[in-house]
């Protein structure tokens, strides 16, 4: 027994569509009466299809395969420049860790670069082994609790060192890579700095010139300069108004404001 209209599933009624295929815009023009409308894309007398670029002359294709490219230009289909240290000591340690190799090896290609135009000797990058990490939880909590899913990151890692830095220039280094960083690809530091034997007498040294300092600022807070002289003064003359006035009451009346 067929089911009455109303009862009927709204995807059935898709059967019956028919969906007409799409009418170039040259046939629609030429039914609009448009006869002499006419394809670009046909072909001419020898029946070649007219190409959409143009071929250049040859003397111009040779003179442009001649011309010289900038060095900058060739330098990024090369490997990185890099500088060669002097003594080997290490002042930095960068670690670079992105789920994408991809986005990886091109910030550290990025960041071999940046070392080499501020002349730091930078050695890397150095693939480390990979971070696996995997959790275990239930796909649902209704009607597939008891089923489990599976999940698994791994995170890869890329380190570079500098060697014979100087300290200011590695965090300059570093501020560059913060400020261009890329997307997806973390970045973590260790950077150590040499010094010499005498670096406790230097600190005292360092320290008692900046007692020194932070004395003579204060000297110059508030009532050193002439407007701080004058409210001095006016401060004075306040008090000593105020502690006359006090003198003078009768004893036994207090002064009540409201």
């Amino acid at each position: 027994m067929a089911a009455p209209s109303y009862s009927r599933s709204p995807f059935s009624l898709l059967k019956r569509i028919k969906l007409s295929q799409s009418t170039p815009l040259l046939a629609q023009a030429r039914r609009a009466g448009l006869a002499n409308v006419k394809d670009e894309n046909q072909t001419n007398a020898f029946g070649i299809a007219p190409s959409s670029s143009q071929p250049l002359p040859p003397d111009v294709a040779r003179t442009i395969e001649t011309l010289p490219v900038p060095r900058a230009v060739q330098a990024m289909y090369l490997r990185p420049l890099r500088r060669t240290p002097k003594y080997g000591l290490p002042v930095c340690n960068l670690q670079l860790r992105s789920y994408s190799v991809r986005n990886l090896d091109f910030f550290a290609d990025f960041a071999m670069r940046a070392a080499y135009f501020l002349n730091l000797p930078a050695k890397g990058p150095v693939p480390l082994p990979r971070i696996i990490e995997r959790w275990t939880v239930p796909r649902s909590n209704f009607a597939h609790k008891k089923s489990q899913e599976n999940f698994e990151r791994r995170t890869c890692r890329r380190l570079i060192q500098i060697q014979d830095g100087n300290p200011e220039t590695v965090q300059l280094w570093l501020a560059y890579l913060e400020k261009r960083g890329y997307h997806g690809v973390g970045m973590k530091a260790n950077m150590w700095e040499y010094e010499g034997l005498d670096l406790a007498k230097r600190m005292d040294r360092e320290a008692k010139e900046m007692q020194y300092g932070v004395e003579q600022e204060f000297k110059r807070l508030g009532l050193a300069d002439e407007h701080g002289q004058e409210l001095k003064k006016k401060v004075q003359n306040l008090l000593g108004a105020t502690a006359e006035k006090e003198r003078q009451k009768p004893e036994g009346l207090s002064d009540v404001s409201r």
